[in-house]
C-alpha cells in the first residue's frame, strides 16, 4: 500500500477552501455560458419542472398557431371567391336587365336575344369555375367543404365554419339563359337578386368567422409569449449578478492560492532545521 501524504491542518483548510471556490466558479461560469441559473432539476427541482410545464404548453400552442393560420388562409380564399362571384352575379344582373329592357321595348323577344343568352351562359360557367377554384389546401368553403379550427391543447375550444355550395346548380339556383320575353328576363333577374342576397349574407358570416379566428390567433401568440416569459423568469440567470460573482470568486481563488502558498512555506521552513 502506497504511503499516504499527510497534510497539515493549515494546508488542508486552504485546499478545501480552494475546492469550494472552484466549485462555485464552475457553477457561475455555467450560468453565464447558458444564461440560466437553473439548468437541471439538481439546481432547483421546483423551478425546473414548473418552467418545463410552461415551456411545453407554449410549444403546444405554437404548433396550434400553424393550424389557426391555415384556417385564416382558407377563409381568405373563400372571401376572395365570394368577391369574384359577386362581381359575376352583378354582370349577370346587368345582362338580364338589358334583356328585360329590350323585351319591353320590342314587346316580345329582345332584339339581341342570342348574344345576350350566350353572354349570360358564359358568365354562369365562369361563376361555377370560381366556386370550384376557391379552395385552400383541400378545403373549399364555397363547394360544400367545412373548416374546424382548434384553439387550445385539449381541443375543447374550437370553431367550425360550415361551407356552402355556391355553384349555380347549388345554393345559388340560377338557371341557364332564357330571354324569350320580358317574363323570362324578369325571372332571371329575380334569381340573380336572390343569389346576391344569399352571397352577401354569407360574406358577412365568413367575415365574422375570419375576425374570430384572427382574434384568437393574436390571443394565442400573446399567450405563448406570456408562457415563455414566465418560464424564463423561473430559470434565467441575472448576468450582471453572475458576472459580479465571477469576479469575486476569481479574487477569492487568487487569495486562496496565495494563502495555500504561505501555508506551504511555513511547512518548508522546518527543513532549515536540518
Amino acid at each position: 500500500m502506497a504511503n499516504e501524504v499527510t497534510l497539515t491542518a493549515a494546508l488542508r483548510t486552504n485546499l478545501l477552501s480552494l475546492q469550494r471556490t472552484q466549485g462555485l466558479l464552475d457553477v457561475t461560469q455555467n450560468r453565464l455560458a447558458t444564461g440560466k441559473r437553473v439548468n437541471s432539476a439538481l439546481d432547483d427541482a421546483n423551478a425546473f419542472f414548473a418552467s418545463q410545464s410552461l415551456t411545453f404548453r407554449a410549444n403546444d400552442l405554437t404548433r396550434l398557431l400553424d393550424g389557426i393560420g391555415q384556417g385564416v388562409q382558407t377563409l381568405k380564399a373563400a372571401d376572395q371567391g365570394i368577391t369574384t362571384i359577386t362581381s359575376f352575379l352583378e354582370q349577370l344582373q346587368a345582362t338580364a336587365q338589358e334583356a328585360l329592357d329590350q323585351a319591353n321595348a320590342s314587346g316580345g323577344a329582345p332584339t339581341d336575344q342570342v348574344s345576350l343568352e350566350a353572354s349570360y351562359d358564359e358568365l354562369i360557367a365562369q361563376l361555377d369555375f370560381v366556386a370550384a377554384d376557391s379552395g385552400y389546401r383541400g378545403t373549399n368553403l364555397l363547394d360544400s367543404g367545412d373548416l374546424t379550427v382548434t384553439f387550445n391543447e385539449d381541443a375543447s375550444s374550437t370553431l367550425t365554419v360550415s361551407g356552402v355550395d355556391f355553384t349555380t346548380g347549388g345554393d345559388l339556383s340560377i338557371s341557364a339563359a332564357d330571354f324569350t320575353d320580358a317574363v323570362t328576363a324578369q325571372a332571371a333577374l329575380d334569381e340573380i337578386s336572390a343569389a346576391l342576397t344569399l352571397v352577401r349574407a354569407q360574406a358577412r358570416t365568413f367575415g365574422t368567422n375570419l375576425n374570430i379566428i384572427q382574434t384568437r390567433e393574436d390571443f394565442t401568440e400573446s399567450l405563448v409569449n406570456v408562457l415563455k416569459e414566465g418560464s424564463d423568469k423561473l430559470t434565467l440567470a441575472d448576468n450582471n449578478e453572475e458576472g459580479a460573482k465571477l469576479l469575486s470568486l476569481q479574487t477569492a481563488q487568487q487569495l486562496g492560492i496565495t494563502s495555500l502558498s504561505l501555508a506551504s512555506q511555513a511547512q518548508q521552513s522546518v527543513l532549515r532545521l536540518f
